[in-house]
């Protein structure tokens, strides 16, 4: 049995298709069925039924998985402790951010260590995913709330401040937002602190569109189909926007940075922490 083997069998049992376990691990789908059945002729057993709504672990398949996630922890403990220990600023580092955040804070921070070190591949991955730290989906992710996984060594990065934007051309708010139509949030993150603004100040507004997705929303702003809260950085960005002030400020927000403490030594990590640390004192 190969480890390589043992790693396409977890990625087809977390995806549930050959093609989303090839996407994960950077292969092709038939690479991923010639080597799962070879993983299966080698141990005997049916690891997985096909069905057609996907891959589906078998009663043997289930019995293993606990196994083959300790063998992939220290597996990935190995890399890590060899990797932590480069001294070389060759390489590559992959970051896990939110779209905007990537966009519009982190681009001009990478863009100057991609400048000062040429040799250092950067990968930037923008979604709304928690990527784990210890299976090395990325060396440092942005969070805005704090980590809580083991071994992962955390800190405060910013503190980033909110306001109501619209259309420089749309007319004033009215009290209590009579006739406004907003642009939020959609349902899934009903309870950030800046929904619960905007229903506490403007409660007689309409909702005119929502999304998880806050430069979708700074647009549909721009475009004049509502007002919405967004992050200065976001929307300051954009000219045809105005900040309203209703007197009452919005919740700022932390962002936390966070990486495992077997990267803590890797040189080209620790120069990419040190500007950030220059950019963001604090």
């Amino acid at each position: 049995m190969e480890w390589s083997d043992v790693r396409i069998f977890l990625a087809i049992a977390r995806e549930g298709s050959l093609g989303a376990a090839a996407r994960r691990v950077g292969q092709t789908q038939p690479t991923m069925g010639r080597r799962l059945r070879a993983l299966e002729a080698s141990v005997g057993q049916t690891l997985f039924q096909r069905t057609p709504d996907g891959f589906v672990l078998t009663d043997e398949g289930a019995a293993v998985m606990a196994s083959a996630e300790r063998m992939e922890e220290e597996a990935l403990a190995f890399e890590r402790q060899l990797d932590g220990r480069g001294s070389t600023l060759g390489g590559s580092l992959r970051l896990a951010a939110s779209d905007w955040f990537g966009s519009y804070v982190l681009t001009p921070v990478l863009a100057e260590f991609a400048r000062h070190h040429p040799s250092v591949t950067v990968e930037l991955l923008t979604d709304s995913r928690l990527y784990s730290l210890a299976r090395r989906e990325a060396d440092l992710a942005f969070r805005i709330q704090p980590f809580d996984e083991p071994d992962v060594i955390s800190r405060r990065l910013l503190r980033m401040p909110y306001a109501l934007y619209a259309h420089r051309d749309q007319p004033r708010l009215r009290k209590g937002g009579r006739g406004a139509r907003l642009v939020t949030m959609n349902a899934a993150f009903g309870g950030m602190p800046d929904v619960a603004w905007l229903k506490q100040h403007l409660p007689e507004a309409s909702v005119a569109f929502t999304s998880n997705n806050r430069e979708v929303q700074a647009r549909m702003c721009v475009q004049g189909i509502g007002a919405a809260v967004l992050p200065t950085a976001l929307g300051d960005a954009f000219g045809e926007l105005k900040r309203i002030d209703l007197g009452d400020p919005l919740p700022s927000r932390d962002t936390w940075l966070g990486y495992h403490k077997d990267l803590k030594r890797l040189s080209r990590l620790r120069r990419l922490l040190e500007l950030l640390a220059e950019r963001f004192p604090g």
